[in-house]
């Protein structure tokens, strides 16, 4: 979808896997031939789903698209954690996975569901001293505990098996799904990460109205032709 504004554009892309935000950013400037052009909220390289891009003087909205909620789905390994929290990370701690049931799912996620405080991953696009803290762990660099407040509007379970849970949230800005995931799997008596994430949802802007990058490219270059008949 190519939203056209007195501004400039609003693009939901459904970025890649292995794609940074950045290369998406790239990629749409060098399509667009638009200098001007940024994202509306940081997907992790593993992850997929919605990422709004701004060009133009629409870059003024960034600021308000991150502030929309957003949502969801995941899924969690339970049995071993990496450094990074997700699957590109190196293995760095392994423990049994205890039976659990869907009660006791539903009754984690009832407590992590409303205002709390969550820890910032070490591999993350947070500043410390001006500098990226992936930046600094990826060097070795130990990154102080630092802790933020996040709102989880809505946590459901999905589907689950002996050492995987699939579930959905729907959350504020900057809420990490990653730590989200590894203290579920801290509350069941076990550690975890991240196997699979995709963003569903920012605001009104849903997946199933989202463009690959080759669709918008195409998109793209209809409407300019189209603008210059």
């Amino acid at each position: 979808m190519i939203q056209k504004l007195d501004n400039g554009y609003i693009v939901n892309i459904n970025k890649p896997v292995e794609w940074t935000s950045f290369d998406v950013v790239k990629k749409i400037r060098n399509i667009t031939r638009i200098k001007r052009v940024g994202h509306a909220g940081t997907l992790d390289p593993f992850a997929t789903g919605v990422l709004l891009i701004c060009m133009g003087k629409a870059t003024k909205n960034v600021a308000a698209l991150m502030n929309l909620k957003k949502e969801y789905e995941a899924i969690l390994r339970l049995g071993q954690t990496t450094d990074t929290l997700d699957l590109t990370g190196n293995i760095t701690e392994e423990k049994p996975v205890p039976e659990f049931d869907k009660h006791q799912l539903n009754e984690i996620f009832r407590q992590f569901t409303g205002t709390i405080q969550q820890k910032i991953p070490a591999y993350s696009a947070a500043k410390i001293g001006g500098r990226r803290s992936y930046a600094l762990a990826r060097k070795g660099v130990e990154i102080p505990d630092r802790f933020k407040t996040v709102t989880i509007y809505c946590f459901k379970l999905l589907d689950f098996r002996a050492s995987e849970i699939h579930f959905a949230v729907e959350c504020g800005q900057g809420t990490y799904i990653r730590t989200l995931a590894y203290d579920i799997a801290v509350k069941l008596g076990t550690t975890g990460h991240l196997t699979r994430l995709t963003r569903k949802r920012i605001g009104d802007y849903h997946l199933e109205q989202s463009l690959s990058l080759n669709l918008f490219e195409q998109h793209w270059q209809a409407e300019k032709h189209h603008g210059n008949n």
